[in-house]
């Protein structure tokens, strides 16, 4: 069995089902409500783990952890030429290569 454990969990608290919300990144279809976080975290661990089970049972793909991913930390994006001007022209300013520019806004 895999170890879903390696998943990316998070909680977070839904306004609209006045309820913490457990999510699992790799399986952004499913979800669990909860009245506490510890709750809400238990759960969607326990749905993940029933769905893993489910779908190598049935010879489905079952999707990789994101933390087992290799990542090339190289990704392409297209925006206007305007855009792509204006960076450009900050980038000059600043002394400093668009890649470094466009980088540290991204991790801002």
């Amino acid at each position: 069995m895999m170890n879903t454990d390696h998943y990316t969990y998070r909680v977070t608290w839904s306004a609209e089902d006045e309820a913490h919300v457990g999510l699992c990144a790799e399986m952004p279809s499913l979800s669990w409500l909860a009245a506490a976080p510890e709750e809400a975290l238990a759960g969607i661990r326990t749905l993940v783990q029933g769905c893993v089970r489910d779908m190598l049972a049935e010879g489905e793909p079952v999707p990789e952890p994101l933390a087992e991913r290799r990542y090339s930390g190289e990704f392409k994006v297209r925006i206007p030429p305007e855009q792509h001007r204006r960076l450009v022209i900050e980038a000059s300013e600043q002394g400093v290569s668009l890649n470094r520019l466009v980088s540290a806004k991204l991790s801002a």
